[in-house]
């Protein structure tokens, strides 16, 4: 079972569950050695993440609900994963990105920051030229000849 996440295209369409890793249990415990092996296969594997409160369905916070806004209004898919589902990642994501704060933005392996810098970009017109070029890296090469 993966993390609780999703992927989301920018019209909030059909959802797919991040397979990460195995949740923990009462015979199976995640060190937090793992939890950034976690979260760094997760960045590496999404160009575009946001690790939130809720989903973009139904955000848990006004910070969460922003961002989602955001990236919806530029209308490129990205990621994301639902830390208060998540607690090991909640956790560690933190300690991993050194930014304290949720919702967390990363795009191409790098973290963008929280909602207050996404909206800024939203404004000036970099997120949608930074997400663009996110989505022309990360689409399939096209290997058919004319």
């Amino acid at each position: 079972m993966g993390w609780p996440g999703g992927y989301c295209s920018g019209e909030l369409a059909g959802l797919t569950v991040l397979d990460s890793a195995p949740r923990n249990d009462v015979d199976k415990q995640v060190n937090s050695v793992d939890i950034q092996e976690v979260i760094r296969e997760q960045i590496e594997n999404n160009p575009v993440i946001l690790y939130m409160k809720g989903s973009p369905q139904f955000p848990q916070c006004g910070f969460s609900a922003r961002a989602v806004e955001a990236l919806t209004h530029v209308g490129k898919p990205f990621a994301f994963v639902n830390i208060l589902e998540a607690p090991e990642i909640r956790s560690g994501l933190p300690v991993y990105g050194n930014w304290p704060t949720f919702p967390q933005l990363w795009v191409e392996g790098e973290l963008i920051g929280g909602s207050d810098i996404i909206l800024e970009m939203l404004q000036s017109g970099e997120l949608a030229k930074l997400l663009e070029e996110a989505a022309v890296e990360s689409a399939p090469a096209d290997d058919s000849e004319s």
